[in-house]
């Protein structure tokens, strides 16, 4: 990223004031610790510092949606950045647990309408997901925390009315 973008997306978070929580999973630590130091790095890059943030660890991937409804829950945070990291065993689990966990992040974000980032991966291999916490593959927290930001923005200026414009008419 250019310099100059990064300091236009730095004044923007910071009129934006936002309050961002991160429910990150502890199974697959060595995964999601990862994920976690790239969500910090994008917030603190969008001018998100610690005062303006929290992190809230929990067991699972399957427990991550509850998370997310409970600080929501509080009305005290302006988005939340979930962090997992699922990887296929031998066993349908994987399926249950992806699916849960996806689901429950998207039906926590409509019912409160507040940005929520999916930051949760879904791998066959623990290689792959190590490619995607910081390797090869980017981090995928840090893309889930961009996410999140960036829906704030886009919310708070369609409701100050900064994004509205006349639709184009189509020509056919």
């Amino acid at each position: 990223m250019q310099r100059a973008e990064q300091k236009s997306r730095r004044k923007v978070a910071q009129e934006t004031r936002a309050r961002i929580a991160v429910v990150v999973s502890r199974f697959n630590e060595d995964v999601t610790s990862r994920l976690l130091q790239g969500a910090i790095d994008c917030l603190q890059s969008h001018g998100i510092g610690q005062t303006d943030r929290h992190v809230v660890h929990c067991p699972g991937a399957f427990e991550i949606p509850q998370a997310a409804r409970t600080l929501l829950a509080t009305g005290d945070w302006d988005g939340v950045v979930c962090l997992g990291a699922v990887i296929r065993g031998e066993t349908p689990h994987f399926d249950y647990v992806s699916s849960a966990a996806a689901l429950g992040i998207q039906t926590t974000a409509l019912a409160f309408g507040v940005p929520v980032g999916f930051g949760v991966l879904t791998t066959n291999t623990h290689q792959q997901a190590m490619d995607r916490a910081g390797g090869k593959h980017g981090n995928k927290g840090w893309e889930a925390a961009d996410a999140v930001v960036s829906m704030i923005q886009m919310q708070r200026s369609l409701a100050t009315g900064r994004a509205r414009q006349k639709p184009r008419r189509s020509r056919r």
